[in-house]
């Protein structure tokens, strides 16, 4: 099976401009590609497991690819899924997010001469004079076809500033650059971008002709991929210091049933073969489908070694009934009068993403403290009880055992 036929057996095609010559290009391996990514955290998230496989893949079967750090179009801030304007970084903050994401994405991306490549369009885009270009790039584009694109419709009744507004324009330079000055022919990303990805393909058909459209292909991968990556309203970082090896496998292990699936079809290396032959399991099998998949992405992301550290973690956790569960530092500022309420200890040992996330659990009479259903709101435990180690549950598979040193 060639590479453009396995993704779409991994279900990862949404939409193409140009498939046939994509087809031949991809599955050639004279692709020149590039995702982007915006670098507004120090870590990427589960989110990106679909762009950063993608890339592998891709690579693996003899395209190149571009990873695109957005250093300059973080300074704006993509309007794509959002109900209000992203916060403003400062270039300081977006510089160290984005060296924290290149070394994150060579665990996945082999970069080097004839090999990937790593920019970043901030050494573009940051020294662009704004009136020339207006008059260079602003001319191709029409107001109104922008605005009937749906990144910026869902944002017109609450307000869409017009620094948001350029997102598009600078998001189809970057294309443009790329095809001019790293021979980039194909650009990947989620189907919500579809509007500016658009926008580069027609920037460049404008500006160099028509023969020139032939080359910029867009290729668009499934946008369910930013939809992963979150629970309980948390990002799932890659970073082992925001999210553990052991909590990032737990997260994979208890993905819903009807996901699991699908998960593996598009986020792992298993040959497609033997995921066709798990599409029949039910029951009791989904479990271990779940243990599959949690395992191959944390192998992934933290390594051989650590995945089965958390495999064996997580089997001895449902073996002893929590008592083998990870511990969650709780400090003595956290206290009040000597003791903490049960909604801030499970914010603190972020079982609950919030106190109202935290408030739904227990009056839905999911949370346990060392075996015993809590079920008072304002329900406290004491410095001595946290010096002992608090064994806390949520929900049937959620453990944290809470420990003041």
């Amino acid at each position: 099976m060639q590479i453009y036929e396995e993704l779409q057996k991994r279900n990862l095609i949404a939409q193409t401009t140009n498939e046939e010559e994509i087809r031949e290009m991809v599955n050639a391996g004279k692709a020149t590609f590039y995702i982007g990514f915006d670098c507004t955290a120090d870590s990427l998230t589960a989110g990106h497991f679909m762009a950063l496989t993608l890339m592998k893949r891709l690579q693996m079967a003899g395209n190149k690819p571009i990873a695109l750090i957005g250093g300059g179009t973080t300074m704006i801030g993509d309007p794509s899924g959002r109900t209000d304007m992203r916060k403003m970084l400062t270039r300081a903050d977006i510089d160290h997010n984005a060296e924290c994401f290149r070394r994150q994405m060579e665990r996945f991306i082999e970069f080097g001469p004839d090999k990937a490549q790593l920019v970043n369009n901030a050494d573009w885009l940051l020294d662009l004079n704004y009136v020339e270009l207006l008059r260079e790039v602003g001319t191709c584009f029409s107001v109104n076809n922008m605005l009937r694109a749906e990144c910026y419709k869902q944002r017109m009744e609450k307000g869409l500033s017009f620094f948001e507004f350029n997102y598009m324009i600078m998001q189809s330079y970057d294309f443009y650059h790329l095809f001019q000055h790293y021979n980039c022919n194909m650009q990947f990303g989620g189907d919500d971008q579809w509007s500016n990805m658009l926008g580069g393909t027609e920037l460049i058909r404008k500006k160099l002709g028509k023969d020139a459209h032939a080359m910029t292909i867009t290729l668009l991968t499934d946008s369910q991929g930013k939809k992963m990556g979150k629970t309980a309203g948390n990002a799932v970082w890659l970073d082992p210091n925001k999210t553990s090896p052991f909590d990032f496998y737990q997260y994979w292990r208890n993905v819903a049933d009807a996901d699991v699936l699908k998960c593996i079809r598009m986020l792992t290396f298993i040959p497609v073969e033997q995921i066709d032959e798990m599409d029949s399991w039910e029951g009791s099998r989904l479990n271990t489908a779940k243990e599959i998949l949690a395992f191959e992405l944390t192998k992934l992301v933290h390594g051989e070694e650590e995945a089965a550290k958390a495999q064996t973690a997580a089997k001895s956790l449902f073996v002893s009934g929590g008592s083998d569960a990870p511990e969650a530092e709780i400090k003595a500022e956290d206290l009040t009068d000597g003791a903490i309420d049960i909604l801030s200890l499970l914010v603190k040992t972020g079982l609950a993403a919030s106190r109202s996330d935290a408030r739904r659990a227990v009056e839905q009479g999911g949370v346990t403290a060392d075996g015993e259903k809590v079920t008072d709101l304002k329900k406290t435990f004491s410095e001595a009880a946290l010096k002992e180690g608090l064994l806390l549950k949520k929900g049937k598979k959620n453990f944290k055992k809470a420990v003041i040193k």
